[in-house]
This record gives C-alpha cells, sequence and structure tokens, in this order.
C-alpha cells in the first residue's frame, strides 16, 4: 500500500472522532466540517513516519486548528453574527460508528454548546479535552501553548462555570424562563413600550440573522431601547404569530408553525431580565433544530 492510501486509510478510520472532538470545539457541523479537512491538509503534508498514535496526533491537530478558529472568530465576533449560534447534531453520517454516534448523541444538548459558546477559546479547549475526551493535561498544555499547571487551571475554570449552568437548567429555571419570554410576547404583540423594559436587560444585545434582518445592515443591536422597539418589528413581521416553544430543551419563541418556521428567537436570561435574543431564520438551520410545542 503505498503512503498515500495509508493516509487515507488512517484518516478514515479516526474522522468520526476528530469530527466529535471538533463539532464540541465549535458548536458548529458545518465549521467542524472545515477543522476536519483542515487537518486532513495538514495530514498529508506532514512527516507522519515517527507518529506512533495516529489518532492522538490527529486529535492535536484538529484541535490546534480548531483553536485558531475560536480566536478568530472571538476576535470577528460582530462579522459572524449568527452564524455562531450553537448548532445541535440530529443525527450522525451513517449509523455505522458506535463511538461516533454516542459522542455526537452526547452533543445534542443546545445547552451545554451555549454555556460553551461563553467561555474563552483555550478554557474551552482545555475543558473538552480534558472532561469530555480524557486527554491529560501534559498533552492539552502542549496544544494551547500554556504550562500543564496552567492547563489545569483553565479547565477547572471552565468546569465551574458549565457546572453552574447546569444547576439552573431545572425545571424551576424553565418555568421562570418561561414566565420571562411569554412576557416578552405579550408586549412585543401589544406594542407595550414600558413592559418590555422591565423585561429586557439595559444591556440586552439582539443578533438579528442575516437572511430576515428586519432593519437594513443592523445585524447587531443593542441597548434596552433600540432591542425592545425591533421586537415590536418581530410581532409586526411574524406571519401566523409568535409563540413560546421548547427549542432544543430550552424555551424560545416560533414566529409562524412547528412545520413551518418562519424564525426563531433563542434567549438568554440572567438574574431574572433577558440579556442577548439570538435569531435563526435560514431554513437549513431551522430544520436541524429540535422544536416541540410547549404545553400550558
Amino acid at each position: 500500500m503505498n503512503d498515500h492510501n495509508w493516509l487515507i486509510e488512517q484518516f478514515e478510520t479516526h474522522r468520526n472522532h476528530i469530527q466529535a472532538v471538533a463539532y464540541r470545539m465549535l458548536g458548529s457541523r458545518s465549521e467542524a466540517d472545515d477543522a476536519v479537512q483542515e487537518s486532513w491538509i495538514r495530514l498529508i503534508h506532514s512527516n507522519t513516519g515517527e507518529v506512533e498514535n495516529m489518532g492522538g496526533w490527529l486529535t492535536t491537530i484538529v484541535s490546534r486548528v480548531c483553536l485558531d478558529m475560536l480566536r478568530t472568530r472571538k476576535s470577528r465576533r460582530e462579522e459572524h453574527v449568527m452564524a455562531n449560534a450553537p448548532e445541535p447534531v440530529t443525527g450522525h453520517q451513517d449509523g455505522s460508528d458506535p463511538e461516533y454516534e454516542a459522542l455526537m448523541a452526547d452533543s445534542v444538548g443546545l445547552a451545554m454548546l451555549v454555556v460553551l459558546e461563553k467561555l474563552n477559546p483555550a478554557e474551552r479547549v482545555a475543558f473538552v479535552l480534558h472532561d469530555i475526551f480524557a486527554l491529560s493535561f501534559s498533552e492539552i498544555a502542549l496544544i494551547i501553548g500554556r504550562n500543564e499547571a496552567a492547563a489545569r487551571q483553565l479547565a477547572s475554570r471552565a468546569r465551574r462555570r458549565v457546572q453552574g449552568t447546569k444547576s439552573t437548567s431545572d425545571s424551576a429555571e424553565l418555568q421562570r424562563k418561561r414566565e420571562l419570554v411569554d412576557a416578552f410576547l405579550a408586549a412585543s404583540r401589544n406594542g407595550d413600550f414600558e413592559k418590555l423594559l422591565t423585561v429586557l436587560d439595559p444591556n440586552v444585545v439582539l443578533r438579528n440573522d442575516p437572511v430576515f434582518a428586519p432593519v437594513a445592515n443592523a445585524p447587531v443591536v443593542r441597548g434596552l431601547e433600540a432591542v425592545a422597539k425591533q421586537a415590536k418589528q418581530f410581532a409586526d413581521r411574524a406571519r401566523g404569530g409568535m409563540k413560546p416553544v421548547l427549542v432544543n430543551g430550552s424555551v424560545g419563541v416560533i414566529a409562524g408553525h412547528l412545520d413551518q418556521p418562519i424564525f426563531i428567537l433563542a434567549f438568554t436570561v440572567v438574574d431574572g431580565k433577558i440579556t442577548e435574543i439570538g435569531m435563526i431564520a435560514d431554513q437549513a438551520r431551522l430544520r436541524g433544530l429540535d422544536i416541540a410545542d410547549l404545553n400550558d
């Protein structure tokens, strides 16, 4: 077997694993695919003659690619707008790999992906590699360019933030978020500007989907009054009305119908106020969401 065919075989053997690593790092199927492709390019241009553990080597490579992508994303967040909203995985490639299926099934929780978005790139990489994929801190340190103690500290800090988010994801928290979203909806429908001001955080941020931006040239809207004004525009544009739904297990809002949504609004709530609203209107992305009725 020539070297190229051997590389193809090795890469395909580990593809599902590094795809899972990339997805948990990036929270986006399309970006994970890009990271895997970049890893292949680096593989074929590398001297692999002395590589003893190809799976470990590829995990290192894809992790470094993802770290670079996360750093670029952080520096260009305003340009990316909703392109970086976490995308749930609703299935796997062909069902032939139980490890891949298990890894990706564990990645379905949108709540986990949302909190990972709040971590800085190094924290996210350290946490994912250690707590999810069981890499040692000595290995992680080489990937992120820190010493072992720093890698351990980054993972620990990320773990506390993730666990803090999980602790508030019980049914009582869901109900409190439902009440807040209901109030937002009622105020939006009625054009009750004063009521909107009571449910929105003073520094609230609205991220419009570029394919359905209600305000031209305003992909990101900041501030209580500006977001409150646009909330009324959402209600006006939502043919068939807006109502609360479960979006991957969290309370959101749908415009239109379950089988034909116009857009989805996802909410971040902190201390009883809506701090961020994210819109998803791209039909391909909407089809990947698990949207369900939220019974009274």
